[in-house]
């Protein structure tokens, strides 16, 4: 059970075992992570393709998301609610980012853009239907899983060179409160959802480990769990993100650890530019130390409970 755990955890600590010190080659490992998490789901876009009665499975895939979604949000704000009642921070003033978005749109065009290589996938896989059998979708399954373990590996060396070494990571207690409030009400949520969706118990808490990485959970989760589940893990963190573009400017300033956190590991990296600009420059360290924290458990999180 616990070798194939191995395996796949394998690519991801070596690559974090990687020091990188020259900038250039820092940067041609986040163009292979792009590249490889956009491959991928077009490989998962293809893989729901064969699907046997695709209707009726899309329908279910996106009632599921919709519930899972329902349920963990619930949790989520409510337990950040909590912390942001008993964890007051100072935001000073508000100072804009330099290059940060503008516009809600323009910070959701990268998420965007991912749905729009699943969908892109997905047509794809329709047009091999009929041609070459079954062949194709057998094939983007087995390239998918060899081209994860190249991304868990990039992943592993982006997370060993981020710059956030441990000491910082300890000493910011905001940071650390938001992300294991966030984790903990997340997986409260997977586990009362798991019967609803007719899952596992362990399936359900994989399912709700994503914490907003909906790029790589959909990927873990369709590998072992099979695409369609795949595609509600996907959906359900991407529209956490959604969902966190819009509440951020509406709570930051009465709820700020509920702004910073709900957003889960997105809060380093999508939603920041938007977390500084509605909370100011105060809030940078604890949106990134919450957000590396959530990406550096999400990945280990979900293998562990898949192989159980």
């Amino acid at each position: 059970m616990f070798t194939g755990l191995l395996i796949v955890l394998l690519p991801l600590v070596l690559g974090y075992l990687v020091p990188v010190r020259r900038a250039s080659i820092m940067a041609w490992i986040n163009r292979g992570v792009s590249a490889s998490i956009y491959l991928i789901l077009l490989l998962m876009g293809v893989s729901l393709a064969g699907l046997p009665d695709l209707g009726t499975q899309l329908s279910r895939m996106g009632g599921q998301a919709l519930l899972l979604f329902v349920v963990i949000s619930a949790f989520n704000l409510a337990a950040l609610w909590w912390l942001s009642r008993r964890l007051r921070l100072d935001l000073g003033e508000k100072r804009v980012i330099d290059g940060a978005p503008t516009s809600k749109l323009a910070a959701m065009a990268g998420s965007l853009s991912l749905v729009g290589v699943v969908i892109a996938g997905l047509v794809i896989g329709l047009m091999l239907v009929g041609r070459w059998g079954t062949t194709p979708f057998e094939l983007a399954e087995h390239l998918a899983e060899w081209v994860l373990y190249v991304l868990l590996a990039l992943i592993g060396c982006q997370l060993r060179n981020s710059g956030m070494p441990l000491k910082q990571i300890l000493l910011n207690r905001h940071g650390l409160f938001i992300a294991m409030t966030l984790a903990a009400s997340s997986l409260i949520g997977g586990l009362a959802a798991a019967p609803m969706l007719g899952l596992a118990w362990n399936e359900g808490l994989a399912m709700a480990s994503g914490f907003g990485w909906y790029s790589l959970s959909g990927i873990l989760i369709g590998e072992h769990l099979g695409p369609a589940l795949g595609g509600v893990a996907f959906f359900n963190d991407l529209t956490r993100e959604l969902l966190a573009f819009v509440l951020i400017p509406l709570v930051m300033r009465r709820y700020a650890p509920l702004a910073i956190g709900y957003g889960g590991a997105t809060s380093m990296d999508f939603t920041l530019p938007v977390i500084q600009q509605h909370g100011g420059v105060r809030c940078v360290p604890i949106a990134v130390v919450s957000g590396f924290i959530l990406s550096l458990l999400s990945p280990p999180l979900i293998l562990f409970l898949v192989a159980l």
